[in-house]
């Protein structure tokens, strides 16, 4: 009987023999060439030193970097007679590197070379820019543009726990953010895994959980993007960096605080087309923005908007001083920090104990401005100073931590103000918040249930213009949801309210009344409170009772 011969074994033998003589003829070769000899099966290639040299010019010079510990770069070296190998060696001189050659065979060689394929979308990881192809960037943010999207993903990113899968995890997260205008990404270790959040819209959104294992390479890549120590666990720490995208840049400002099972990154995503919303475009109710249009062209005085971390004041303020910039006029501003530049505006930011808000405005005002603004109003030193450029000819806009309008000057008054001061210096106190806008074709008419009726009708019962109440309360909106990933909102709207500086006003004000007085003064000016702009646009169809009731303060009964 014949027995079958088992070529597959044999050929395998055969490989593996020739792979074993392959790589003692690159051992004797490099003693020959006086070169350390390596194989690169046997050991990791690091990816940041693959990046060093682009895939292109390596196959072109049978050269790869393969390790980088600071300056020092080891490079395998396929051919040492090759033509291109001495240019790409002066390169990496020129830039710094010190080198180390390694002479490999062929299969180590293309097993470096098959790295390529296999590193992130980034172009290089280096402190203060992540350089992504903006071609790559935006058909990966075509493809997450969802939360299922994204986090299937990172699931198959993740899968087996392969350093070489992970290294695109950071892209998919970016990518992501990108896609789903989130404003900030979160990153909370927890036991046994990382929780990753997206704030979209105002609202924190769970994301995904991936192994904690995995977090240390995209917990270090953050931190050399960011400018951070790689070698501090202990204390909290703040960086940036910025990604091109679509010809511009997005800063990323990133904040890292130490937490029971590791390290806790918030990214916000700063993205210069968030502030430029023009002033007409903001949300801000016919009657309101008809005063304001005309107070912010005044010579002198100050407009103040309150509420907190995260309510669009920032975006309100630039949007006045894009309303009020012309060419005849100086605009000078001082921040902290600088979140978006604004072309034709002189900016600066507040650098420690050397360039403070109070310090800073004091020089601000010798630079002859007509226009200024104040990042925020925290300390009576600020506050102080602000008031007088009011006096002396400035229009001033900043901003103060207060729940309304009504409690601006209580706050300026317990900052050391005398309230004397403020009818001729405080001409607008605003407050505002946002809400989340319902999508216009995923919408429904709903009738009002007794409870949110009752609510409805005592929060207008105080609105004096009678002229801004609509004609029914009887129904009002809700979102119309057509998958899981769709919440039936998209972007925000604006709540405002505002209090305008008149004679007799000002007059109340000069015995420091109680916030709860000046709103009820401030009634009989007509204007709408937060709580009445949010449900008038609840009932219009821009958002829902819900939203607003969960973002204002609503009347006690």
């Amino acid at each position: 009987m014949q027995l079958p011969f088992d070529t597959s074994a044999e050929d395998a033998k055969l490989a593996s023999a020739r792979e074993h003589e392959e790589e003692d003829v690159a051992r004797i070769l490099s003693e020959k060439y006086r070169l350390a000899y390596t194989d690169l099966a046997m050991q990791p290639i690091n990816a940041e030193a693959l990046r060093l040299i682009p895939e292109a010019a390596a196959r072109k010079a049978e050269a790869v970097a393969f390790d980088k510990a600071a300056q020092k770069v080891s490079l395998a070296v396929l051919n040492p007679n090759n033509p291109e190998l001495p240019a790409l060696r002066r390169d990496l001189e020129e830039r710094g590197y010190r080198l180390t050659l390694f002479l490999v065979s062929r299969k180590s060689f293309e097993h470096a070379l098959s790295r390529y394929a296999e590193l992130s979308f980034a172009a290089e990881s280096k402190v203060g820019l992540f350089d992504i192809s903006e071609d790559e960037l935006s058909a990966m943010a075509n493809q997450l543009s969802s939360i299922s999207s994204l986090r299937a993903f990172i699931e198959r990113a993740t899968t087996g726990a392969k350093s070489a899968n992970v290294s695109r995890l950071l892209e998919y997260i970016l990518a992501g953010a990108f896609a789903m205008r989130a404003s900030d990404i979160h990153l909370e270790p927890e036991d046994g895994r990382i929780r990753l959040r997206f704030r979209i819209d105002g609202l924190l959104t769970d994301v995904t959980t991936f192994d904690s294992a995995l977090y240390r390479l995209i917990d270090s890549r953050i931190k050399i993007l960011s400018g951070l120590k790689l070698n501090v666990h202990d204390r909290a720490q703040d960086g940036r960096f910025s990604v091109g995208l679509h010809g511009s840049e997005v800063e990323i400002r990133t904040s890292l605080i130490p937490n029971a099972y590791g390290e806790s990154f918030v990214m916000r995503v700063l993205d210069p087309k968030a502030t430029q919303v023009s002033f007409d475009t903001l949300g801000i109710h016919p009657k309101l923005f008809a005063r304001l249009e005309k107070e912010v062209q005044r010579p002198n005085g100050m407009l103040l908007t309150t509420g907190p971390t995260g309510s669009g004041k920032t975006t309100t303020l630039y949007a006045f001083l894009r309303k009020v910039q012309s060419p005849d006029s100086k605009i000078i501003t001082i921040e902290d920090p600088i979140e978006y530049h604004l072309n034709g505006i002189v900016q600066t930011q507040v650098e420690g104990e050397h360039y403070t808000f109070a310090s800073g405005l004091r020089s601000i005002v010798r630079q002859d401005p007509d226009i200024i603004m104040v990042g925020e109003i925290r300390d009576n030193e600020t506050a102080g100073i602000a008031i007088q450029a009011a006096l002396t000819g400035h229009f001033v806009f900043s901003t103060l931590h207060t729940n309304n309008a009504a409690g601006t000057f209580p706050r300026f008054a317990d900052l050391g103000v005398d309230p004397k001061e403020f009818a001729s210096a405080i001409t607008v106190s605003m407050a505002q918040r946002l809400v989340r806008r319902l999508k216009s074709d995923n919408r429904k008419q709903v009738p009002l249930t007794d409870e949110q009726k009752r609510l409805v009708e005592k929060i207008l019962s105080t609105v004096t213009d009678t002229s801004l109440l609509p004609a029914s309360i009887e129904t009002a909106w809700v979102p119309e949801h057509t998958s899981e990933d769709d919440t039936g909102y998209h972007g925000r709207v604006g709540l405002y309210e505002a209090i305008f500086m008149d004679d007799e006003l000002g007059a109340f004000l000069r015995d420091n009344p109680s916030e709860a007085d000046i709103a009820r003064m401030a009634r009989k000016q007509g204007y709408l409170t937060m709580a009445q702009d949010g449900v008038l646009k609840a009932l219009a169809g821009e958002t829902t009772l819900d939203e607003v009731f969960r973002t204002v303060d609503l009347p006690r009964d």
